[in-house]
């Protein structure tokens, strides 16, 4: 199909064979060329000045019209020797300093330049990516904060994860990368379904799915309480096919039936007729009864493969289900639309004694809610609240300096360890404990203070 990049269009088809990293160059009709690296001549010294405060931006300094460069084009002239005629078509080009000349330049060449690099996809580049392009979908997520996430959540190999989000599967896919296959995750999901539109770019092998389980929202506290149903199993597809051939041939046996009464009637009314149309009779019920029947074997086989297809979600809900019993899960990562108060409340029950969980929020006020709720709870220490402020920098050779525009916000985490609740302790003993905690000077004094 026809890929649409940057105002650049191209098909992928002779891309596919070489290494991730190769650099194309778009031919005509749209083909890929691996580009041939070209040593840049730099024999002619550059004329440069000094200064660019002197250089007015008045739109006159190019003497090359749009109209021209597109006849350029049109004769086929490579991207390069545009840039090079943009050069020499320049009035202000020579006075500007040895760095603007070399920005310029770079400006031009992604402009006139069909040039393409194909890299692997990873976490970094989807999610810096989303946070330019489309950030409402992944909750204005920031990728210094999804890195943050994967660390304070202590993300690795052969974990038990329960990751809930509702940023189109770019947390689910960090996860999925970070644990590299080993271990299994457990995604909550509201509604009707789990959204992968970001964990399918990442092009996993099949293998990393295989541990990969999603169970509703809806259901959570069901389990919890311990009224957790499915609706009834079917005991296996193998049992609904013989059921399904017994119905059958029941079908066919009556319709069997029902086609020879209609066909006594036609057999005394064929003597009247000629035999041509006859013959012509007989072809259309011929051809009427090779309809009905691939018309139902269509129908039996895609109702066989719908039940198959939920006796196999059924299972899964059911091997889901069995994960979250055990309530040993490594760690919990919540970075969803919703308030996160309930939803880390129910979910924390299924996170094991001394394991690390992070709550990410666009907003602070709803994890300032949360931080009070648990604190409240209790079953929980080292609670923190983190914003991060992130600035971009330009590195180069003598002008590395901070870019000057910079993200306004990347959201907001609230991090913390799990510990065991004793629930046993009453509130009395609570506040006993927390008048025996008291410095002595301190008791002292409230003792002898009159009523």
């Amino acid at each position: 199909r026809k890929i649409i990049f940057e105002k650049q269009w191209f098909y992928l088809d002779n891309a596919i064979g070489h290494i991730y990293g190769t650099t194309f160059e778009v031919t005509s009709g749209g083909n890929l060329q691996p580009k041939q690296e070209v040593e840049e001549t730099t024999t002619e010294t550059k004329e440069a000045g000094t200064d660019n405060r002197n250089i007015v931006d008045d739109g006159k300094s190019q003497k090359l019209t749009h109209d021209d460069i597109k006849a350029l084009k049109d004769k086929g002239i490579k991207g390069q020797e545009i840039v090079q005629q943009l050069i020499e078509n320049s009035t202000t080009f020579r006075d500007k300093t040895e760095f603007a000349q070399d920005k310029y330049i770079k400006k031009k060449k992604k402009k006139y330049e069909a040039v393409i690099t194909i890299v692997k996809p990873s976490t970094r580049i989807l999610s810096t990516m989303y946070y330019a392009r489309e950030p409402g979908k992944i909750n204005h997520l920031r990728y210094d904060t999804l890195a943050q996430m994967l660390t304070l959540g202590n993300i690795h190999a052969g974990n038990k994860m329960i990751v809930m989000e509702t940023c189109a599967g770019l947390v689910l896919g960090a996860v999925m990368e970070r644990m590299g296959g080993y271990g299994s995750i457990i995604q909550m999901y509201p509604g009707g379904g789990p959204v992968r539109a970001a964990t399918s770019c990442f092009g996993f092998p099949k293998p990393f799915f295989d541990n990969l389980h999603e169970f509703p929202l809806s259901k959570v506290q069901s389990l919890l309480s311990g009224t957790f149903t499915t609706e009834t199993l079917p005991a296996d597809p193998e049992e609904n096919a013989l059921l399904e051939e017994e119905s059958n041939g029941l079908a066919e046996e009556k319709q069997a039936s029902l086609q020879e009464t209609e066909e006594e009637p036609t057999t005394e009314a064929a003597l009247e007729i000629n035999p041509t149309e006859e013959q012509e009779a007989m072809d259309i019920n011929a051809e009427d009864v090779e309809f009905k029947e691939n018309k139902e074997k269509e129908n039996k086989e895609n109702v066989r493969e719908k039940q198959i297809k939920q006796w196999e979600r059924r299972k899964k809900l059911l091997e889901a289900a069995a994960l979250l019993r055990e309530k040993n899960a490594d760690g919990l990562i919540v970075a969803s639309k919703f308030h996160p108060t309930p939803l880390l409340l129910s979910l924390l029950e299924f996170v094991a004694p001394s394991r690390p969980f992070v709550v990410y929020c666009q907003y602070k006020e709803p994890l300032l809610d949360c931080y009070t709720k648990l604190r409240e709870r209790g079953g929980v220490i080292n609670l923190k609240l983190s914003e991060t402020w992130l600035r971009n920098y330009q590195v180069l050779p003598d002008r590395s300096h901070p870019k000057l525009t910079m993200s306004g916000g990347g959201g907001y985490l609230l991090s913390g360890i799990t510990v065991v609740l004793d629930k046993g302790k009453s509130d009395s003993s609570n506040s006993e404990a927390l008048k025996m905690e008291e410095p002595s000077s301190k008791r002292c004094k409230l003792q002898d203070l009159p009523c």
